[in-house]
């Protein structure tokens, strides 16, 4: 059974993001991108589905944090026999897959078990799982099902784990000093394996890159750290190839355990996004705003009677909604849903966010293009023709449509913001 939820870490790359237990188990992973399959996908079922773990054999005293303004995590297990440091992340910047794992022998001697259960689309289908050598001559564990391939590689002397019935199993001691490094790897399989990292400078890197982020942050006062790290949350979030912004990393975490009010959140939603570009721009960042601008335009191009509530985070129309009957769900939480059936809701306040957010931008002088204007018009010129027809509104109420007061509020938002720009 999964942790509570408050026992979760995340890592990301800009590009997709995993969840670590405070066991030391990535239990939640979809890769390359936060809307695709999970590849460990045991936060919403078992062991079985899907996970990495890295973690003492014996009870321990567990603490973590960050590693200053990044998600590089540092988790330290106390036991009996000594302690261990694991330092987990996703490189930023370089365009891959990875998620890396390091062991360090911090006092004494601690016994460590290492289990690497692949399973793609979200834990269904079992892999062609292989040991071999890669084109540099290092041993790799790959498993590859269709499009997709992972490849488990040791660096430091690190040993890989064993086969042991359907899975990848072993125990090691680690004692003071020593050091043993671990990488999963996602790519296309019908491309060549990817290099080994240079983990040393990927870590100096992600580093240097996030703490320069958070650099940039105009707020000076006394949430000074809790507003940092609420902001590289909306960085992670922030797909960086596309500009679109996810509104969340997982799906089907229920409302209430046991209900069935479990819903697929890895999509951008331009209510979400709107008011996070909000945020951004309050805190001294704009170019994002460009870049979720451009994201936008291209999302929405078309006719504006076509315009959807949410999008894939590359701008994609189609997310149809279907129930994964495979799995328990996150504490028994059934369905679990992929896809999302309120992409086809009309929620009419939708535009006063989006108009709002581009207001702000122009008042932080960032002007608009003529194709974002074009935009801007074409939208309110569709909002005038029904913005007197009931809606699904902001609680994307799942039946037939009804008057919300909210969205007749954002729709005067929406048109006092057009008139402002004039």
């Amino acid at each position: 059974m999964a942790l509570p939820i408050e026992d979760y870490a995340v890592l990301g790359d800009t590009g997709t993001a995993a969840l670590v237990g405070l066991d030391g188990s990535v239990d939640w992973l979809c890769l390359p991108r936060f809307d695709s399959p999970a590849c460990f996908a045991a936060l919403l079922g078992t062991p079985e589905h899907g996970r990495w773990l890295l973690g003492p054999t014996e009870e321990a005293k567990t603490t973590r944090r960050y590693v200053g303004d990044t998600f590089v995590l540092e988790t330290t297990h106390e036991t009996d026999g000594g302690a261990v440091r694991v330092i987990d992340l996703m490189p930023l910047g370089d365009g891959r897959a990875d998620v890396v794992r390091r062991v360090e022998g911090v006092s004494g001697t601690v016994r460590m078990r290492h289990e690497w259960v692949a399973r793609f689309s979200y834990g269904r289908i079992r892999p062609w799982v292989t040991r071999r050598n890669d084109e540099e001559g290092r041993e790799i564990i790959s498993g590859i099902a269709g499009p997709d391939m992972l490849v488990l590689r040791g660096a430091d002397g690190a040993r890989l784990p064993e086969p042991q019935a359907g899975k990848h199993v072993d125990e090691f001691d680690v004692t003071s000093g020593d050091s043993y490094t671990y990488s999963t790897t996602w790519f296309r399989s019908h491309h060549p394996i990817p290099a080994m990292l240079d983990v040393d400078g990927r870590l100096e890197d992600t580093i240097r890159q996030s703490e320069e982020w958070a650099a940039h942050c105009s707020y000076d006062g006394p949430y000074d750290a809790e507003l940092v790290r609420s902001l590289l949350v909306l960085r992670l979030l922030t797909h960086g190839g596309t500009g679109g912004i996810a509104a969340a990393p997982t799906t089907s975490l229920p409302e209430e355990f046991g209900g069935r009010r479990n819903w697929d959140y890895r999509y951008c939603w331009l209510r979400d996004a709107a008011l996070t570009l909000e945020a951004l721009l309050w805190a001294g960042y704009r170019s994002e705003t460009r870049v979720w601008r451009d994201w936008l335009l291209r999302a929405i191009a078309g006719d504006a009677k076509d315009l959807q509530i949410m999008y894939a985070v590359d701008g994609a129309r189609d997310i149809p909604e279907r129930e994964l009957d495979h799995l328990p769900g996150y504490a028994g939480s059934r369905p679990v849903r992929v896809g999302n059936a309120a992409v086809d809701q009309r929620q009419t306040d939708v535009l006063g966010e989006i108009m709002a957010s581009l207001e702000q931008a122009r008042d932080a002088d960032i002007h608009d293009t003529e194709d974002s204007w074009q935009m801007q018009l074409a939208l309110m010129d569709g909002l005038a023709g029904h913005w007197k027809e009931p809606d699904n509104g902001l609680w994307e109420i799942r039946g037939p449509r009804r008057h919300f007061t909210h969205s007749r509020i954002m729709v005067w938002v929406a048109f006092d913001s057009a008139i402002e720009a004039v």
